[in-house]
């Protein structure tokens, strides 16, 4: 499995002078090589291959006046700028021919310099290396400092080094790690997602939301002020800038670390963890956003996938119209609405329950029943469409909902 390794870098000031020509050259050649392509696209020309836009957009462009300063910088880092100009345009044109699954992906666009992210890329071809000293070297640009978090655990294909709109740098990393299966247990769980409590276990433990952005609400509000007063073009209003940044990355590392913690320990002591697929993109159209955005579901989920695929561990979603919080785990009797502001209901059978810890306990008997079953038999209740009732944030009629219940 190739993971990548994150790891905060410091460079000093001439090494930031050499980043920033970097980020710059990698720019202009990806933004010339993406109009020359639009330009012959738009004129009827032939489909310029790869080759012939290296040749033109850099061996040939070092020897005009214009960009002979590309010669300052490494070769890696502006063909692997050309490397993601191309993936982009694969990944547009398979988006556009239905080959590539998901959300469809934008034509490439060109590269500001104001764009609060810049990254470039070296390959082993650059010869980069971590030295005795335990510093990154990179070529033209010398021995960067690195704060090691923990070990490399194989040798890195390439590394990537960021600046973030806050102005940290970061050395990010591809390495080959070897699977690493934990003792197998017998526990398996049930996870029903939410906003009043984070993650609602079907052994009926709760985990409450940390609510991480509405926690830093105030101090970002006084940095965002402070911002929106400053003289647009001066250096107060750059300076301010930076400490807005600085405020929504310390709640995304926030944000990050605690679903780091949560999922790992999931992936742990379970032997199989089954989520709800949730529709989360449009659950941010609602009244709901800013909690659904705060919340971070996708990025909660993610970590599980992939730690499960890691650890030897089993990890399944549901599929998000089957009627968790409807359906009665005693006895599979699916009660006709189930409004958001019913937290416990009794079953006609007589068990009476809590809506998420119901839910919780549906969506491990569907993950179980969908995990064995080998033969194709119908083993429960088929996907059901929930009713509008079912997950209505806005009551108002002729309102699209969904079927995920988020509180």
């Amino acid at each position: 499995m190739r993971l990548r390794y994150n790891y905060r870098v410091y460079p000093d000031a001439d090494q930031r002078a050499a980043l920033a020509r970097a980020f710059g050259c990698a720019r202009v050649v990806f933004n010339d090589a993406l109009r020359l392509r639009t330009d012959a696209h738009i004129e009827g020309l032939p489909h310029i291959s790869d080759g012939g836009l290296s040749k033109r957009i850099i061996t040939q462009a070092k020897q005009t006046p214009e960009r002979a300063w590309l010669g300052e910088v490494s070769a890696v880092i502006l063909q692997q700028a050309l490397a993601d100009l191309n993936t982009a345009y694969r990944n547009f044109f398979a988006s556009l021919t239905g080959r590539r699954k998901g959300r469809k992906v934008a034509p490439p666009r060109f590269r500001s310099r104001k764009d609060s992210r810049q990254a470039v890329r070296f390959t082993k071809n650059a010869r980069f290396k971590v030295t005795e000293s335990g510093r990154l070297w990179l070529p033209k640009i010398g021995d960067v400092p690195v704060r090691w978090s923990r070990p490399l655990p194989s040798d890195p294909s390439s590394v990537t080094v960021i600046r973030d709109a806050a102005g940290r740098y970061f050395a990010s990393f591809v390495v080959e790690t070897s699977d690493r299966p934990l003792p197998e247990v017998a526990a398996e769980i049930g996870i029903d997602l939410g906003l009043t409590h984070f993650a609602v276990m079907s052994d009926g433990e709760k985990v409450d939301n940390p609510r991480i952005l509405r926690r830093a609400a105030k101090k970002l509000r006084r940095a965002q002020k402070a911002l929106s007063r400053k003289e647009k073009g001066s250096a107060n209003r750059a300076k301010a800038k930076v400490k807005v940044a600085k405020a929504y990355a310390k709640v995304a590392d926030t944000r990050r670390d605690w679903a780091h913690k949560l999922s790992t320990t999931l992936i742990r002591d379970n032997q199989a963890v089954y989520v709800e697929d949730l529709a989360v993109s449009g659950l941010a159209r609602t009244r709901l956003a800013k909690s659904i955005h705060d919340a971070g579901w996708s990025q909660f989920v993610a970590m599980l996938e992939y730690k499960a695929a890691r650890y030897g561990r089993h990890f399944g979603k549901i599929d998000r119209w089957f009627p968790s919080s409807k359906l009665c785990s005693a006895c599979g009797t699916i009660a006709e609405s189930m409004p958001l502001t019913i937290r416990e209901w009794t079953c006609p059978c007589g068990a009476a329950h809590d809506r998420d810890i119901n839910a919780a306990i549906n969506i491990l008997a569907a993950g179980q029943a969908e995990r064995l079953n080998d033969c194709g038999a119908q083993v429960r209740p088929g996907r059901v469409p929930a009713p509008r009732e079912e997950a209505v944030t806005h009551p108002e009629p002729h309102t699209r909902q969904t079927g995920t219940s988020v509180l």
